[in-house]
């Protein structure tokens, strides 16, 4: 029996007043485009709801990709999900619907260690996206002010898991 393919799942992220993604998500789209090339069979979650008014980030990722010359018909998009917590919910329940083995998460470097960890505490296996060639890093200042952040979100993250886990018992 064939083991089944990974979920390559793109973790949303700001697409500008114009409809065209931003720098973040145009690294993340080209590092689910890198994980696409290496599992050329294996479905990809892309994530994320609309911010206002335009399309989701879930649908200029998938108009990208498609662009990009990956089938349509492998695109699972999630256009209900605001944040990291639910991008991951959703993602969760893709990998028990496919009984994927692991997700790849496509992400920048910095999310990337609190998506992982949310997987790996919902029992999950996950594998960082590629780093797409050829695009230049998040700015400086950008990069540490969202490491920042993930040092603050990782911490709560893991309290409130584990809370939940904690007012489960009997």
């Amino acid at each position: 029996m064939a083991v089944p393919d990974p979920l390559i799942v793109i973790f949303g992220a700001k697409v500008e007043s114009t409809g065209v993604p931003s720098a973040a998500l145009r690294r993340r789209i080209q590092s689910g485009l890198e994980a696409a090339r290496q599992f050329p069979l294996a479905p990809m979650l892309c994530t994320g709801g609309c911010a206002g008014t335009g399309p989701s980030e879930a649908c200029v990722m998938a108009g990208a990709l498609v662009a990009y010359g990956i089938e349509a018909d492998r695109l699972i998009l999630d256009e209900s999900s605001q944040n990291t917590r639910e991008n991951i919910a959703a993602a969760i329940r893709h990998v028990e619907l496919a009984g994927s083995p692991f997700v790849i998460a496509c992400s920048d470097p910095y999310h990337l260690p609190r998506v992982r960890m949310m997987l790996w505490l919902h029992g999950v296996s996950s594998r960082s996206g590629p780093v797409a060639a050829g695009l230049h890093p998040a700015p400086l200042r950008h990069r540490i002010v969202m490491s920042l952040r993930e040092s603050l979100a990782i911490p709560a993250y893991l309290a409130i898991f584990l809370a939940s886990r904690l007012g489960n018992r009997p």
